[in-house]
């Protein structure tokens, strides 16, 4: 899809907010405790090189990603911190990761030992860094148990070109209010690492919720959606510091016309107007993330809120302005305007979902602009 710059939709994405939300979570957290920010997703949909910049002049120590090619398109950039994937990868691309030195999970036993063949053949450029993933109760990927990770730990040591770095979980609960499966968890993760021969040199357990309600285990905190200013509870839970959200999300009007009593507006004629009304264009739509759903909800212009009017087009909106407005004007969509504010848990709550999925919606035909 190609980038659209020639229309005045973009995302502004503030980098000195990424920054100092890692500030500020480094003065909550233990001395040395290690920050990889997550920026997975193309940066949940901010930009994952820009961000992952901005992360290390806040403190990041390293960065998580999901798959392989993101790894390579932060090495590719001048990224040299480590990079963690959280992914299961295929034997297949060994000598990527150890060509763009990325570390990776390993969460079965049948891994390895496919792996360890494979090896036996193939002389790679760096040791393969490898983080063994404990599934203690998300029931995604991981060992189910301490026997199955001490296996994996004699067979690593087995294996030459292979160093054990790290091992993890991951919580399902710890963006909620009640704590009972966290704790259950955290349990299990405790019990696995006790029975360890030894540890590695990364021991983590702690993504933002864990980070911003509970105590870390280990010397590692993986900071995903609060790196980008936004509560990983939605609303469940107060955050214990300021999170600054880093993303608008912007555009003008492109039309401005009165129309009478009675006039149909949009596909299927779902508002037809109870009186005359000034109605406006924006030049976004449900191809650039923003729904069909959001139909009947606001954004911000002159810092009013003005109701989306009839179907959410591919690449348009209307809106009822509350008067004439002069071709130009910015809309805000996500973000500031005067004295009002629509957040993206707000757009996420009209869209019956979570934030997160609304920031990574944003489609790659809005520009992101950058700013300090």
């Amino acid at each position: 899809m190609v980038t659209s710059i020639h229309r005045p939709t973009k995302a502004i994405i503030n980098l000195s907010a990424i920054a100092q939300n890692i500030k500020n979570v480094l003065q909550q957290l233990p001395k040395g405790t290690n920050l990889f920010a997550v920026v997975k997703a193309d940066g949940y949909g901010h930009g994952a090189v820009a961000v992952a910049n901005a992360a290390i002049k806040g403190g990041a120590t390293g960065f998580c990603v999901a798959t392989i090619d993101e790894g390579i398109e932060l090495r590719e950039s001048g990224i040299t911190q480590p990079i963690l994937i959280l992914g299961v990868v295929d034997i297949a691309y060994l000598h990527l990761l150890s060509e763009y030195d990325l570390s990776f999970p390993v969460a079965t036993l049948a891994w390895l030992e496919k792996a360890a063949l494979v090896l036996q053949a193939e002389q790679l450029p760096h040791p393969l860094k490898v983080h063994l993933k404990v599934d203690t109760g998300m029931g995604r990927i991981g060992f189910l148990n301490s026997e199955a990770v001490n296996q994996a730990v004699h067979l690593m040591e087995a294996i030459p070109q292979m160093q054990w770095e790290g091992i993890f979980t991951h919580f399902a609960t710890a963006d909620q209010a009640d704590k009972d499966y966290y704790e259950i968890q955290k349990k299990r993760f405790l019990t696995v690492l006790e029975q360890l021969p030894y540890q590695p040199l990364f021991v983590h357990d702690s993504n933002s919720a864990t980070a911003l309600w509970h105590e870390p285990i280990g010397n590692l905190v993986r900071y995903g959606i609060a790196l980008y200013g936004l509560n990983p509870s939605g609303k469940a839970l107060v955050e214990p510091y300021e999170l600054t959200a880093a993303l608008e999300l912007v555009s003008e009007l492109v039309q401005v016309k009165q129309v009478p009593k009675g006039y149909g507006i949009g596909y299927g004629e779902t508002y037809i107007t109870s009186k005359s009304e000034w109605i406006g264009t924006v030049p976004i739509g449900y191809a650039d993330g923003w729904l069909r759903k959001l139909q009947g909800f606001n954004v911000l212009v002159n810092g009013k809120f003005c109701e989306i009017v009839g179907r959410v087009c591919m690449d348009q909106i209307m809106i009822r302005l509350p008067y004439e407005m002069s071709v130009g004007t910015k809309v805000t969509l996500i973000g500031k305007n005067g004295n009002n504010e629509i957040t993206l848990q707000q757009v996420a709550e009209k869209l019956e979902t979570i934030h997160y999925e609304v920031a990574c919606g944003i489609s790659p035909r809005v520009p992101r602009e950058y700013i300090e």
